[in-house]
């Protein structure tokens, strides 16, 4: 270990002398690493240096920690991880297949500190005492979440939720075991269809992998504008606006809230608006463009349809005394089509439990869902319920009763 950490002392003093940047230009640097790499063996065999074994092994250590994650990089690298989170520097922790498990890596205080500026270098995003939280996105799509003291205890709370790609479209949903081939079927047909779908779930559940499957299905005319807290979504459309929110400046301006997004793609020619989480006041903004006709989709956390429904007439009465629950409630039983509940299961399968439709109907201030997918015995099974807008379902040439008829594949 003393071998590679000359190295890469070595290393860094070249890339600095020579300029190079080795996220461009990756060929050069890993070239100055080898060179480096054997420079040094040569100099240890006669020199009485700590000899460094395996010179590809010893290269790899020495470009993780001088171009990647250092001791995360193998976890960045093994694509079963999905998820990394560091709850102290001696508590490495890694999630595979929605299974936690404890690593063998410990690291230094400092070491945290240096990874997450490497990991925040690319985004532009800062954490300090006057902005604790921080999420951004890394080079290769994953998010990053930091929180310092003293909003932790004593040390730095880190969260990397990996890219890890499972599933495009709903047919890889349907082979991952999350839906069954009737359910996605129908889902599509929604899509397609022009309704408004609230993909609900806790952590961990797979919203925005569902989010990204239907959207998938979205016609490729269409313009689809996705806001944000920070990019995870990844459309597979020809036509796509993205945004995402910014952070106030060190002065505290220059904030650009989600509201702020969900209000300007209103005015950017739109044909569908996706919205990654709603967790505050911009589900209001949400709700009156989905209720102006526009179609949409978004992602809640609830433990439940009938919940998200709850919280989807709760969450906009924080954007302000005027907003009551008279307008909001109706709004909402007029707005919402779809809710698709998904949740991370014991055993680590994502699964849909339950896709429920809003027929439109309150009352008193409950709005009125309906059952189309219910979990029986640990399968998706067609309930008895309908969904709204059959003559948009007609126009976009599905047949709602036949797709809904058919036997669970």
């Amino acid at each position: 270990m003393d071998g590679i950490r000359t190295v890469e002392s070595e290393v860094r003093e070249l890339i600095r002398r020579s300029e190079l940047d080795p996220a461009r230009d990756q060929a050069a640097a890993r070239r100055l690493v080898w060179e480096a790499v054997e420079d040094y063996d040569e100099r240890a065999l006669h020199g009485g240096l700590p000899m460094l074994g395996n010179l590809e092994d010893a290269a790899k250590a020495v470009w993780d920690s001088v171009a990647g994650f250092g001791p995360l990089q193998r976890y960045f690298d093994d694509p079963e991880v999905e998820e990394i989170w560091i709850n102290e520097p001696s508590k490495v922790f890694i999630a595979r297949g929605g299974v936690a498990e404890l690593t063998t890596t410990i690291l230094t205080a400092d070491e945290v500190r240096d990874l997450v500026e490497r990991m925040l270098k690319s985004s532009g995003r800062r954490v300090d005492l006057s902005s604790p939280f921080v999420d951004a996105v890394l080079p290769d799509g994953s998010r990053l979440h930091v929180v310092i003291p003293d909003i932790t205890r004593e040390h730095w709370a880190v969260n990397v939720r990996k890219f890890v790609v499972k599933a495009d479209r709903l047919e890889d949903l349907v082979r991952l075991g999350t839906l069954t081939s009737q359910a996605a079927r129908f889902l599509e047909a929604a899509v397609v269809a022009g309704l408004n779908i609230l993909v609900a779930g806790g952590t961990q559940a797979g919203k925005t992998t569902m989010l990204n499957c239907l959207a998938a299905a979205i016609p490729p005319r269409e313009r689809v504008v996705t806001c944000e807290e920070v990019f995870e979504l990844k459309i597979p459309q020809r036509d796509v606006a993205a945004m995402q929110c910014r952070q106030p400046s060190l002065e505290g301006t220059g904030e650009v809230p989600l509201r702020r997004l969900v209000k300007e793609a209103l005015r950017m020619r739109p044909s569908r608006i996706i919205v990654g989480e709603v967790r505050q006041a911009e589900s209001l903004d949400l709700l009156i463009a989905l209720n102006s006709g526009l179609p949409g989709m978004c992602t809640l956390h609830a433990n439940s349809a009938r919940e998200a429904i709850t919280k989807m007439c709760t969450l906009p009465l924080l954007a302000g005394e005027n907003v009551g629950s008279r307008f909001v409630v109706p709004t909402v039983a007029g707005s919402v089509d779809i809710v698709v509940h998904a949740a991370l299961e014991r055993d680590g399968v994502r699964r849909v439990r339950e896709i429920c439709a809003v027929p439109g109907r309150t009352e008193g201030d409950v709005v009125e869902i309906a059952d189309l997918f219910v979990q029986r015995g640990g399968r998706l099974a067609r309930a008895d319920g309908f969904p709204p807008h059959v003559e948009r379902f007609e126009r976009a040439g599905y047949d709602v009763a036949a797709l809904l008829a058919q036997e669970t594949m």
